[in-house]
């Protein structure tokens, strides 16, 4: 009986919870004991009645006497522990973050507001439009009158500033344009390059495709520890939430000016007047985001300031943690608040010093998890000098996706193939494209314990696969999530609400807990609906695209995201205000980098919103762990 191909890949699980690999030791060095017979113990670990340990020795008395001993402290496992730790590869949702909560938040808001002028940081929030739309259908969902993904933005920026005491409140959806354009650019350089390199002309830098999409860090983690051969694939593109950091950090900080200094120089006999600048430890960013691994990825190395010890993104919180932080400060979201449908003024600029503010919710056509491979195909269709028809084809479920261009032949000669890219939602999606890309390209995929075939079998069965596939052209890019459903479904949204009487249990089935013995601890509210429900992600991805400001090609509320047949795909793409929109973000953009690089000084450019990926060297065999 032969098994499925993903049944020989072991430790891939969408919930991975921590094993006995994560564990942070405790090294703690004892002066050395005279007269001690070997092998004795010179001290013991006890317990004291409320459970916490102490090192004592034979004669030191515990718990009610007059000396309980040494109090030992609970070992507490950081955000960067938890990179540097190979045991586990999307357990965030379980491992304890001391660093990034809500709690952490209120605590440093409070000690800002309470320290003196010179010295506050000026709090900055940035909300992710799936935030956005999973905390609107949650309310809509107890609320007669249905609440747009705006009217949620500004609601949350009168809580976060007049309660919370936030200075400034956005949504990042600029930041993504910016990683749209810098993504389309990267593909343009490897496509360029991969060319050459089919020519025999040797160039500097990555020229491996098919490219994939860098924006989901729950992805990333599992590539480098799991799949360290697919890294050379990865675009080095920071995610809309770190190049967010980069211009919250490194661009606005030149706008906030903190006081007007003076300066007098004696011997050359002039005045210099200048507006100090915010340096970017003198900002504290908080984002909002519907994934638990946004905490890990703002706590990767490569997005610490150095200079100014300090992250491009100070503290992550999930959607959930948002929710939380309003009912715990007696906010309701599901209160209107004035002018919050109103549209953004088209007249921002980056030349305003007093309110320096980005487009709001700019949504770009294609998939509500960013648009990265639509924004592949419209680069691709603007630059061609002939038409190309898009072809949609579903592999396995919705979640898996085939996107191909083709262009016109003769009659009797099929259409040429002009491009081939993919959508792959779901760690299960996700590993058959990890398998297909390594095939397509040559590349042994790793593979868990229970191992591959081996032999003649294995060799003949390749050389059949190998044949047929070099028929079919391979894939040239993949918009990669880890996420069912894509970011609308992620860990850290606001929990779909049960509605109905009686409460299921995890697999569906109706329960009477309290005949079963469980009890709620507030029978009022009913058990919420598990993650991952279907109907629900239905409801937050229509609100996502509801009330658009810049029109979205493609999605309907009939017909998500991408699923289209790609005929008509661009429906409005010629509305006055969505190009008004996509010129001053262009225009913007063009600013803020002409700044950062006039700042920047010399050096590589294309750094500023691009990024690296290390391998992770597991030291753990998952079937050689002791239970």
């Amino acid at each position: 009986m032969a098994f499925s191909g993903a049944l020989t890949l072991t430790d891939l699980n969408d919930f991975i919870t921590p094993s006995q690999a994560c564990i942070k030791p405790v090294d703690q060095v004892l002066p050395k004991a005279e007269g001690n017979q070997a092998g004795s113990a010179s001290n013991e670990i006890r317990i004291d009645h409320s459970g916490s340990y102490y090192e004592v020795d034979d004669v030191t008395p515990i718990a009610g006497l007059a000396s309980p001993g040494k109090k030992l402290e609970q070992a507490q496992i950081s955000l960067n522990d938890c990179l540097a730790c190979s045991g586990c590869i999307t357990s965030a949702e379980s491992v304890l973050i001391t660093l990034q909560s809500h709690n952490e938040v209120l605590n440093f808001l409070s000690s800002n507001a309470a320290a003196n002028v010179a010295s506050r940081k000026v709090p900055v929030v940035s909300i992710a439009p799936q935030s956005l739309a999973s905390l609107a259908a949650s309310i809509s969902s107890s609320s007669s009158t249905p609440i747009t993904s705006r009217q949620m933005l500004h609601r949350l920026r009168v809580f976060c500033k007049d309660v919370l005491g936030f200075a400034h409140v956005f949504d990042t959806n600029f930041a993504r344009h910016v990683v749209l354009r810098e993504h389309v650019k990267e593909f343009a350089e490897r496509q360029e390059k991969h060319r050459l390199k089919d020519q025999g002309v040797e160039s500097e830098g990555g020229t491996a495709l098919p490219m994939l999409a860098s924006a989901c860090p729950g992805w990333i983690c599992y590539a480098e520890k799991a799949h360290p051969e697919m890294l050379p694939f990865i675009a080095r593109t920071k995610s809309p939430q770190q190049v967010m950091g980069t211009l919250v950090k490194n661009w606005m900080g030149q706008k906030w000016g903190k006081q007007l200094v003076v300066c007098f120089d004696l011997c050359d006999m002039f005045f210099n007047f200048h507006l100090s600048i915010t340096r970017p430890n003198e900002i504290y960013h908080v984002s909002v985001m519907p994934c638990y691994d946004k905490k890990l990825e703002a706590s990767r190395a490569d997005f610490y300031n150095e200079v100014y010890s300090t992250r491009d993104v100070d503290c992550v919180i999930t959607t959930g943690e948002m929710q939380l932080l309003a009912q715990e400060k007696g906010w309701d979201l599901s209160v209107p608040v004035p002018d919050e449908n109103l549209h953004p003024s088209l007249t921002a600029s980056s030349k305003d010093v007093a309110e320096v503010s980005f487009p709001e919710l700019m949504v770009h056509s294609g998939s509500s998890s960013g648009s990265y491979l639509q924004s592949i195909i419209e680069y691709i269709r603007c630059t061609s000098s002939t038409p190309l028809s898009l072809h949609v084809k579903q592999i396995r479920n919705a979640d898996y996706e085939e996107f191909v261009l083709k262009r016109a032949a003769a009659p009797d000669a099929e259409d040429e193939v002009v491009f081939k890219g993919a959508k792959c939602y779901g760690f299960r999606n996700l590993q058959n494209v990890v398998r297909k890309v390594g095939k397509e390209n040559g590349v042994r995929v790793g593979t868990g314990a229970a191992g591959r075939l081996k032999g003649r079998a294995a060799v003949l069965k390749r050389g059949r696969r190998d044949q047929a596939m070099s028929l079919e052209k391979g894939y040239d890019y993949v918009e990669v999530m880890a996420c069912p459903g894509g970011c609308v479904n992620g860990g850290g949204q606001a929990k779909p609400p049960d509605n109905t009487g009686a409460a299921g249990d995890a697999e569906g089935y109706s329960r009477d807990w309290e005949e079963s013995g469980v009890s709620l601890e507030d029978v009022s509210r009913p058990l919420a609906a598990k993650w991952g429900n279907k109907e629900w992600t239905k409801r937050v991805e229509n609100v996502y695209w509801r009330d658009l400001f810049t029109p979205a090609a493609s999605p309907t509320s009939e017909n998500q995201r991408m699923t289209n047949s790609g005929e008509k795909e661009d429906a409005g793409c010629g509305s006055e205000i969505r190009n008004e929109i996509m010129m001053m973000a262009d225009r913007l953009m063009i600013d803020i980098t002409d700044d950062l690089y006039r700042n920047m000084g010399s050096g590589p450019q294309h750094n500023l919103f691009r990024t690296n990926y290390q391998a992770v060297e597991s030291e753990v065999v998952g079937l050689a762990v002791r239970w």
